[in-house]
């Protein structure tokens, strides 16, 4: 067997390499060949781009081969995922802005293997050598986490037994793949400092005979680390087709060892000879599968409007700091328009920037309804006539833009998470947790204390109060429409979690359930054991901890405490009963994922959107003018949660199956009692309730004794803090638009 590297044939060359070239310390002459190690068959392979174009070319063309750029030392912020080359928007005129970005994308790159998305078995992971368990070569994933504590099973890299130059971290393709680039970070931990900062790439067809990566006549040596945590892109001077792959630091951090976490780049090459390559399938649905900036947002959102007129709309619910709005798409019959009797859904994505799935599911779902509705699937027909749906892809934009510059492999697990004012905004929101527990602890009887619609603090509603304007727009959203259900869709682990998010007494992990405890467990496990990946009993774990033993659920308090939580600030505020999901291991998967991802979840998505119809519903009317009575309290008994009705009187109570007691009153009405039934369909029981006013004279006895007539002081609160809430928000909006403004003219002034 030959055993030298032998150049592939020119036909071969499909302008894989990018105008960002490998991150290397000699600089060659570009060169456009690829090497093909000790390949013997008669037939020669083909390389499949499937997984590096799939959902990105829906004309059919071929792309443009791209020329490759002289070699530099670092490629840090270099986007990997495929660029869009439809038709349609190619012949659109770009902003200057975006021709930046585009210019910084490769026009067609290889996709990642997986071993952050864990497609990659950890037995294709092999070492020289490894310090311990914790720190075999399958934690060397790239952007893998360890837990609080060094030394245990589930550290945050590979890190070598010996500090020289023989050790190596291999990977097995499994197939022949045409390998073109590495991407390095170091090890993850709170107490140690490691990294690689030069290393070379070697290949193998049989992991017996290595050849390395060369650069001209030398061997190529690539630039690592720096730190930690930045993702750190090497691409191969010439893309080689092998099936093993190596990774050989040379030199590291002088104060560490050799640690790392990868991710190898490559792409299937079909080989006639394997009988075992026959491929993984992505998603029958003709979906636009690509990760979308805000501009392309806008343009995917207004091509569904256009496409399903009478079902969609299409609204803001404010801005972001830098002024990037928040679109909402509303799929609904009778679109801007609450129909009593209706209830009211949401999923909320990309509240962490750098989170992309969640993003990029909201859009394929959007797309997939209209599609669906309009083929007559009677699933999405029911669906789209009985729920009014909103759909908020992108609660922080400003943090996805930072992060989607660098791209799904460099982002690092942190880029973009934050608001551009580095605002975590799943902190963000007013806790409510300690004002209700605080209350009851000073409270002689409990049963007085509001255990639903709490009041914001006044010192939230300041102008001064450090409240993002995404959290600002997304609270007064709450406000105007009635949701009953909602998801906030996360990133980054693969478990569904439940209220409360919060713990008592500030500890930092406990089992923290709320009052309806029985029902949220339901909407998690509902969404976790109809997703692909949660239910599959033979899933390796994330990072470092353990969900299967738990159903892949659990309690938020318990898993770790999150004062100022969307999900806790909806139940105690509003009516709306919300979870998190985790969707995935990967928080920005590469576009080559996303097909998969989508039918990982799409089941789930439908599903849990379904439940938003169990329990009881009604409408609370008064007697004489039958007209609906809005805030109307709706207590269960046994249940320590209400909720209100809604302007036009309805109400929705999210109930597990069984038989409740229900009482129904309002301020200057006589409570009223019924026993509700709620079945084992998805279907809800209908529980109406006529109310009967407190005659006159009744009223005029309780003031002649001295009493007072009760009156509904924490409602009236409740909408004081909201409006002083959107006050200050106007105000501060007011002045940041005054402050663009002069940028704006500055900048046009300095232009001049």
């Amino acid at each position: 067997m030959e055993k030298s590297l032998c150049m592939l044939p020119a036909v071969l060359f499909l302008g894989l390499l990018t105008h960002s070239a490998a991150a290397l310390i000699n600089t060659p002459a570009p060169t456009k060949s690829y090497a093909l190690i000790n390949y013997t068959t008669t037939t020669r392979p083909t390389l499949n781009w499937t997984e590096a174009v799939k959902g990105e070319s829906r004309d059919g063309t071929t792309p443009a081969t791209a020329e490759p750029d002289i070699f530099t030392t670092t490629v840090r912020d270099k986007q990997l995922d495929t660029t869009d080359t439809s038709k349609e928007r190619n012949k659109k005129e770009k902003d200057p802005r975006d021709r930046k970005t585009e210019d910084d994308k490769s026009k067609l790159d290889c996709p990642p293997l997986g071993l952050e998305s864990l497609r990659v078995d950890d037995s294709q992971i092999q070492a020289s050598s490894y310090q311990r368990s914790g720190l075999g070569p399958h934690r060397g994933r790239l952007n893998i986490q360890s837990g609080i504590e060094d030394g245990d099973l589930y550290d945050g890299a590979w890190c070598a037994e010996y500090k020289d130059r023989h050790q190596w971290l291999e990977v097995d393709a499994l197939h022949l793949t045409l390998f073109t680039g590495v991407i390095l970070q170091g090890r993850n931990s709170i107490w140690s400092w490691d990294w690689v900062e030069t290393y070379k790439v070697q290949m193998s067809n049989d992991s017996v005979t290595w050849h390395t990566s060369m650069n001209g006549t030398q061997e190529a040596l690539f630039e690592g680390n720096q730190n930690p945590e930045t993702p750190v892109l090497g691409l191969l001077p010439v893309p080689t087709v092998a099936r093993f792959i190596r990774i050989n630091p040379q030199t590291w951090y002088s104060n560490g060892t050799v640690c790392l976490r990868a991710e190898i780049l490559g792409c299937r090459v079909h080989d006639p000879s394997d009988i075992y390559s026959a491929h993984e399938s992505g998603s029958k649905d003709a979906l636009d599968f690509r990760h979308h900036n805000y501009k392309e947002m806008r343009k995917l959102m207004k091509s569904v409007t256009e496409e399903c007129p009478d079902i969609t709309r299409v609204y803001t619910i404010g801005r972001s700091y830098m002024g990037l709005k928040l679109y909402v798409m509303e799929i609904s019959d009778n679109p801007g328009k609450h129909e009593i009797g209706e209830p009211e859904f949401r999923y909320v994505a990309g509240m962490h920037g750098n989170e992309a799935l969640g993003r990029e599911l909201v859009l394929n779902l959007m797309q997939y309804m209209c599609k669906e509705y309009k083929k007559g699937n009677q699933r999405i027909v029911r669906l789209v006539t009985e729920t009014r749906i909103h759909l908020l892809p992108s609660m922080n934009p400003d943090g996805y833009e930072e992060a989607y510059v660098k791209g799904s492999e460099l982002s690092g697990w942190a880029e973009g998470r934050y608001s551009f004012e580095g605002i975590d905004l799943n902190h963000n929101f007013p806790d409510l947790n300690n004002i209700m527990w605080d209350t009851e602890e000073k409270a002689a009887d409990k049963s007085k204390v509001p255990n639903h619609y709490i009041p914001i603090p006044e010192y939230y509603t300041k102008e001064d109060a450090t409240v993002a304007p995404e959290t600002r727009a997304v609270i007064s959203w709450m406000q105007d429409i009635p949701f009953v259900l909602s998801a906030n869709l996360h990133g980054g682990e693969l478990v569904v979690t439940y209220p409360f998010d919060c713990t008592r007494d500030w500890a930092p992990q406990e089992d923290t359930p709320t009052a309806d405890n029985a029902f949220f467990r339901w909407l998690a496990s509902v969404y976790a054991s109809t997703n692909l990946v949660m239910a599959n009993p033979d899933r390796r774990i994330c990072h470092y901890e353990e969900f299967q033993s738990h159903n892949n659920i659990i309690n938020g308090g318990a898993w770790h405490t999150v004062p100022g939580s969307m999900n806790d600030f909806s139940y105690l505020h509003t009516n709306c009963f919300e979870v998190t999901v985790e969707l995935s291991c990967d928080k920005f998967p590469h576009v080559s994922e996303l097909p998969i991802e989508w039918e990982n979840n799409k089941e789930s998505l439908l599903v849990y959107m379904e439940q938003v119809h169990r329990g009881i519903k009604g409408v609370v009317r008064d007697k004489l003018t039958k007209k609906g009575i809005a805030d109307a309290i709706i207590k269960v008994e046994d249940h320590d949660h209400d909720i209100r009705s809604a302007t036009d009187g309805d109400y929705w109570r999210l109930l597990n199956p069984g038989e409740y007691k229900v009482i129904v009153w309002a301020v200057g009405y006589f409570p009223s009692m019924r026993r509700c039934n709620v079945g084992m369909e998805p279907n809800p029981t209908i529980c109406d309730f006529i109310l009967t006013k407190t005659p006159i004279q009744r009223l005029k006895e309780i003031r002649a004794k001295g009493g007072k007539i009760p009156q509904d002081l924490q409602l009236r609160l409740r909408a004081l803090r909201l409006r002083k809430l959107r006050a200050s928000t106007k105000a501060i909006n007011r002045r940041r638009e005054g402050q663009r403004m002069r940028r704006a003219r500055s900048s046009q002034a300095w232009k001049a």
